[in-house]
């Protein structure tokens, strides 16, 4: 069974997380690791390597963290699964591949198929959908939590 790695999982997560809870304000990735139970080594390097990329922008300051670059509907899955897989894939040694003729002619091609048909769906995903998907399960989102209306 194709599995994701936990960075690409964290990665979504934390995306996800920023869209859903920021309001405006940038969500520290304390409140994320908070909410989402992410460990912060696997975190920062992640909400980097997505600030580099141009997903995420990070705001310096006490007040300061990370918000999307770009509007939710605009950011797409496949486009974070990108990222974290340049990211793993520097940090891999090399492996020793199928170097026989069935492992280069059929499976190889086979997998390589797969994975575009896999980044083809990812891509049609917004983290606007993903969004959506967490009010209709009823998530509730802390940016309505701190929201005041008090004259």
């Amino acid at each position: 069974m194709l599995r994701p790695s936990k960075k690409m999982l964290f990665a979504i997560e934390a995306v996800l997380d920023i869209a859903y809870h920021a309001g405006g304000e940038p969500v520290q990735s304390r409140e994320i690791t908070r909410r989402q139970g992410i460990p912060r080594r696997y975190l920062e390097q992640t909400l980097q390597q997505l600030v580099r990329s141009g997903i995420l922008t990070g705001v310096r300051g006490p007040r300061g963290g990370y918000r999307l670059a770009r509007e939710r509907r605009r950011v797409t899955v496949g486009e974070i699964v990108r990222v974290v897989r340049a990211l793993e894939a520097a940090e891999e040694t090399a492996e020793e591949q199928p170097s026989s003729e069935l492992g280069k002619d059929v499976i190889r091609p086979m997998w390589t198929t797969l994975q575009d048909e896999i980044m083809t769906r990812l891509d049609g995903i917004s983290i606007d959908d993903l969004c959506m998907k967490a009010y209709q399960s009823g998530i509730v989102s802390e940016v309505t939590q701190k929201m005041d209306f008090t004259i």
